[in-house]
């Protein structure tokens, strides 16, 4: 069993932990998502236990695991899907179990699978989205979005007749048009070829700066995971079997890649006790 790196847990070696293992007071107060002893659970099948882990602003974390882990049970339960079995969400310190409403509408989402409206152009589906997030001054958001993800020269483009790069441009200025405090993106360059991802990544990696929110990113891609992810949460069974830095965490368990340890971690059984990285 590969035991948790001893700076593994999600307030490890951060520049807000107390020395103790614990956050100190301060990092309550910049988590945009905390969650605490996530279970999910459905008759005899569970498919979350016990998952606990922050993600804070500026941060990119990589929720990893193969098919089956527990990655998107997890993401429906953020996103208030699903309700957890036990457990809690807090988004920008909301609770999202006692004020959905104001915890959700600091967070957004972008998947492959949940592609935007293909009738509907590039500039009708920013506008109706900002219609539902009630956003203000939407003419300026939308228009500060077309430049922003080099997007004006297809501003009257209908999206189902984008390529592929430009859908993912696309979703992710949809995904922004709230300024959201946390920011979901589940495989979000999986469709793509590698130069468009490369640009993708990198859009993706300057909006955690540049706009102060937090992103919780799932992928395969073990290598842009490395280019991208501060920190990352292996997940197993419904379980956090490690967290690290993962361009630290192959190293410290004897193997040469990311996606070696991946794929060890997917093969070995699952055995207790089991460490929480949380």
């Amino acid at each position: 069993m590969y035991a948790r790196a001893p700076d593994a847990g999600p307030h490890s070696q951060h520049p807000l932990d107390d020395g103790t293992g614990h956050p100190a007071a301060a990092p309550a107060a910049r988590a945009v998502l905390s969650v605490a002893g996530l279970r999910k659970s459905y008759s005899q099948v569970v498919a979350v236990q016990g998952v606990s882990f922050d993600v804070h602003r500026r941060e990119v974390v990589g929720l990893l695991g193969p098919n089956g882990a527990g990655k998107t049970t997890t993401i429906n339960i953020v996103l208030g899907v699903l309700s957890p079995t036990a457990g809690s969400v807090h988004i920008g310190g909301v609770d999202l179990a006692v004020d959905r409403a104001r915890a959700l509408a600091l967070a957004n989402f972008s998947a492959v699978y949940a592609p935007l409206p293909g009738n509907l152009t590039v500039t009708e589906n920013l506008r109706f989205f900002g219609l539902v997030y009630g956003i203000p001054q939407l003419g300026r958001r939308v228009g500060e979005l077309l430049r922003q993800f080099d997007l004006e020269r297809l501003r009257d483009t209908k999206c189902g007749l984008l390529s592929s790069g430009e859908q993912t441009r696309v979703a992710l200025a949809k995904a922004v048009l709230n300024q959201p405090r946390l920011l979901l993106l589940d495989e979000p360059t999986a469709s793509l070829d590698p130069a468009a991802a490369q640009t993708i990544r990198a859009r993706i990696r300057s909006l955690a700066v540049d706009t102060d929110c937090g992103i919780l990113w799932t992928s395969h891609n073990m290598y842009e995971v490395e280019a991208v992810c501060d920190r990352v949460l292996f997940l197993s069974h419904g379980r956090i079997l490690l967290a690290g830095d993962p361009r630290r965490l192959p190293r410290e368990h004897g193997v040469a890649t990311l996606e070696e340890l991946f794929i060890r971690l997917a093969r070995e059984p699952l055995t207790e006790p089991l460490e929480r990285a949380g």
